[in-house]
């Protein structure tokens, strides 16, 4: 009886024994689980704040970069503005001076022949209405030498310098549309110095297009690409629009038949700044006009005889437009046809002026007033000419 009891004793505590131990195993179970739980979720918050960090960094970058270009617009706005004040003040002292010097005509019949002929001396006066601002009589006489200074770029392309201060940066457009050139801080420096390495690349805020442009007064002036006839003016070192104008009739058609890829050809001599254009309603011959290189306002315009047709490019010397012909297979270039805005000398007058012999195109030619050499860009190669020049008959007194 006795260890009946016993047994029966030992068999409760047993079962007794492994009720607690289920119990512990359970609730054991049921800790982890709920400690899983909350790793996962501290995982989750975790990427969450990773996720919420990244976005407010890159809300950050672009509020940053809108205030860059918000900047940059203002700039460009203040420029314009002050560009607009500027003409505005010189078109009222132009009406000023036409009020005060200009005596009002009385209100007669005039005959046809005697306005006609009014009208052709008017025209001829306005031949010699530039101010020249310095003795300016020359004339080119013959194109002694060619220099081929280096190779570089593609076929098509524009290399020049800035003659207003003597400096001696060479300035490099590769191609015929881009948004970038190079500038180097001596011709010794482009001719021996590695692109990469040598040259400063720089960002213009707008492309250009062509081959016309024209450095000067640390400004570049160029066609906008992707427009008729914009012509831009930006600071070369702080890169910043100056003034801007439309060159009216310009556009519709290249400037030369042989370079069709400048419809606005911008060229600067002695006198200033130029801009060269076919006009299809007038035949297409070619219209110079001349530009106020601060304000980019048009200050006379004239129609020449000149032809764009077979033409490969011109430049100015004096007042004087030289217009370079070609063939459409590679030839030798020559001088065929000038215009001279004070009339002081004459394409039929004018001998033809040839260019050393070799036989390519020229897609751009620049004219330097002070060093008397004019830069140019033949299928690939940068070439220098070395220009003579004689003294003009004597310009017209008005």
């Amino acid at each position: 009886m006795y260890n009946w009891c016993s047994l029966l004793a030992a068999f409760l505590l047993t079962q007794r024994m492994g009720y607690a131990q289920r119990q512990e195993m359970v609730m054991m179970q049921y800790f982890e689980g709920r400690m899983n739980q909350l790793e996962d979720r501290l995982a989750k918050c975790d990427q969450d704040m990773q996720n919420y960090e990244q976005k407010l960094y890159d809300l950050s970058k672009e509020v940053r970069g809108r205030l860059e270009a918000l900047n940059v617009f203002k700039a460009e706005v203040k420029s314009q503005v002050e560009s607009a004040v500027m003409r505005v003040e010189r078109v009222e002292r132009e009406l000023e001076y036409l009020e005060t010097e200009g005596p009002k005509q009385p209100c007669v019949e005039i005959d046809e022949t005697l306005l006609e002929q009014q009208v052709k001396e008017e025209q001829q006066k306005k031949k010699v209405q530039i101010n020249l601002g310095t003795d300016c009589n020359m004339a080119l006489s013959a194109v002694k030498s060619l220099k081929i200074v280096k190779r570089a770029g593609d076929a098509n392309g524009s290399w020049l310098k800035d003659p207003s201060k003597g400096s001696g940066k060479v300035y490099f457009f590769s191609g015929s549309k881009n948004s970038t050139f190079l500038e180097f801080t001596s011709m010794k420096n482009f001719t021996e110095g590695n692109f990469s390495q040598a040259a400063r690349r720089i960002q213009l805020p707008f492309p250009w297009q062509g081959t016309g442009h024209a450095v000067y007064n640390g400004f570049l002036y160029y066609h906008r690409a992707d427009t008729a006839n914009e012509i831009l003016k930006v600071h070369i070192h702080n890169l910043t629009v100056n003034d801007r104008t439309l060159l009216q009739g310009a556009g519709r058609m290249p400037a030369y038949s042989l370079s069709p890829h400048t419809f606005i050809d911008l060229a600067v001599d002695e006198l200033g700044l130029w801009a060269i254009h076919a006009d299809s309603d007038f035949g297409g011959n070619l219209v110079l006009t001349k530009l106020d290189k601060s304000s980019l306002g048009v200050e006379h315009t004239w129609d020449t005889p000149c032809k764009s047709r077979d033409a490969e490019g011109a430049f100015v010397i004096c007042g004087t437009l030289y217009v370079v012909y070609n063939s459409r297979y590679g030839g030798r270039s020559t001088v065929q046809c000038l215009y001279d805005v004070y009339d002081t000398i004459h394409s039929e007058d004018t001998p033809l002026l040839f260019f050393p012999k070799r036989y390519a195109t020229h897609s751009s030619m620049h004219y330097h007033p002070k060093e008397k050499l004019l830069y140019s860009w033949d299928e690939g190669y940068q070439t220098v000419y070395k220009l003579e020049t004689k003294k003009k008959n004597k310009v017209p007194s008005i």
